[in-house]
């Protein structure tokens, strides 16, 4: 072969690999274009609109109806209940069936040689028809795939009560979320359009300083300090309201809202003070008993024991029930269809000899899964105990910044008859209305952090704050429900919701 052959051939064999190559096209901007409108339609799809004030159990309704999470878990319990169906075909017998057309370019035929002598003993002959139409139907059934099929079925519906449970953990979560957004969204309510007047009054201050400076009334130095600690009060009053800003956007997200949307909360007059009226020790015991974590992790050792079952199971013999019907269009064949049928006895020898080390790996599994669970419960106790740790400081913190409030509110009263009366300038009246902001801020900042560690201790105890069935998925009646059992629990009831 010359040169430009292999050359040639060369070629030849770069164009075949550059056609088999995958390429793949980025993806048009018209598409994204289009599925970010889709997106945003389907998002906020299909939802009660939002009329008049929406209170804390309303928000928890519309987050556990509407959120995209939670919304996300229901597909998931879904997709795993039909896991189960298709893991239960399994347990049933293999069926096949074929039908078709044979056909060769030549006659099959054959002849037959003496195995003494080496010479021929028949002449060429064929039993079959070039051109025949064949059509078969097999079952069949072992006995040893049968009860593995089952185990793993059994393993399949403990996975589905998992996700059930990792449900109930995304619930407990997005309720915790809303509490926590409420409240200092609450807050953002009753402080935003004070920090805005006031913010209006120290830029009006502000001008008028400015003014006198150009107009050289007064000393210079008195007017600069004097601006600049208008400018330090509205960067105060800038950082507080960045931080309450925010809070109904938090709160509308959660809610799946769409964003921008203008909504009003239901603003209590008093700060109540919840208590706990159960003992801690019932909470530990809940705790153990309902958290999704632990009761996930009970699932876990069950299907490790599963397992551990179907490694015992392959170490048998498998017993194989077969039966079919067939059909085969030969012209020589006396019977043109025909039924079959047969019992037999399988068995892996392989699996005899790897069965210890199999059975032994699941029995680690096992193992793992009581220390993982046993690891768990510690865990879950601490987070109680941090909860009610947490509620208690919460509570002295709240009492303690109620009490500055009030202290501030008669200051700010002493310090307006003193302006009004001209014996004080506006610049201490404004230090003193921003010391009442700042304390009533914190005032409320403390009151929803105390709303929040109450509702944290009952999510630590893994109660549920709705019931296993509901008799609609209302939006009233999932309010309902969860007004119903934060009444209980306040109470000092725990037992499930009915």
């Amino acid at each position: 072969m010359n040169k430009s052959q292999k050359m040639f051939g060369v070629s030849l064999l770069a164009l075949a690999i550059s056609g088999c190559a995958v390429t793949s096209q980025p993806i048009d901007r018209s598409i994204s274009e289009q599925r970010a409108k889709n997106d945003l339609l389907n998002m906020f799809k299909d939802q009660e609109p939002l009329a008049g004030t929406l209170t804390l159990h309303e928000a928890m309704a519309r987050a556990v109806k509407y959120n995209l999470e939670a919304r996300l878990k229901v597909m998931e319990e879904a997709l795993a209940e039909h896991q189960i169906d298709l893991a239960s075909f399994d347990m049933l017998p293999r069926m096949a069936a074929s039908a078709g057309y044979v056909g060769r370019s030549n006659v099959s035929a054959s002849s037959s040689q003496s195995v003494n002598t080496g010479t021929q003993s028949l002449e060429p002959s064929t039993s079959q028809d070039r051109d025949r139409d064949v059509a078969d139907l097999t079952m069949v059934w072992n006995i040893l795939d049968f009860g593995v099929s089952y185990v793993s079925a059994k393993q399949q519906a403990d996975q589905r009560l998992i996700v059930q449970e990792r449900r109930r953990k995304v619930i407990h979560t997005i309720t915790q979320d809303v509490r926590s957004a409420y409240w200092r969204a609450v807050a953002a309510d009753r402080l935003l359009g004070k920090i805005d007047t006031l913010m209006t009054r120290v830029d009006q201050a502000r001008d008028n300083s400015r003014s006198m400076s150009e107009q050289r009334i007064g000393d210079p130095i008195q007017a600069l300090n004097y601006q600049r600690a208008l400018i330090e009060a509205t960067r105060q009053l800038e950082q507080q309201r960045r931080a309450l800003s925010l809070a109904k956007t938090e709160l509308a997200t959660l809610i799946n809202l769409p964003l921008g949307t203008s909504f009003t909360l239901i603003s209590p007059d008093d700060y109540e003070i919840p208590e706990l009226k159960v003992e801690l020790a019932s909470l530990e015991q809940q705790a153990l008993v309902n958290r999704p974590e632990l009761r996930e992790q009970d699932y876990q050792s069950r299907i490790s024991a599963a397992e551990t079952r179907k490694a015992m199971l392959r170490l048998l013999p498998g017993l194989e029930f077969s039966a079919g019907g067939h059909y085969d269009s030969n012209s020589f064949l006396v019977n043109q269809s025909w039924a079959d049928y047969g019992v037999k006895v399988t068995w892996n020898l392989f699996n005899v000899l790897s069965a210890p080390a199999a059975i032994n790996v699941a029995k680690a599994g096992e193992d793992v899964a009581t220390a993982r669970r046993q690891a768990m419960s510690i865990a879950v106790l601490a987070q109680l105990y941090v909860a009610n740790a947490n509620f208690n400081e919460a509570q002295r913190q709240f009492r303690t910044s109620q009490e500055l409030a009030s202290l501030d509110r008669q200051i700010v009263e002493q310090l307006r008859n003193r302006y009004q009366a001209q014996g004080i300038g506006e610049l201490e009246l404004i230090q003193g209305e921003l010391n009442t902001l700042q304390a009533d801020l914190r005032r409320d900042l403390s009151y929803a952090e105390m709303r929040n560690a109450y509702g944290q201790l009952y999510s630590s105890a893994g109660l549920d704050p709705l019931p296993r069935e509901l008799p609609s998925t209302e939006l009233k009646v999932i309010a309902q429900a969860f007004a119903d059992s934060d009444t209980r629990w306040q109470q000092g009831n725990l037992a499930p919701s009915e």
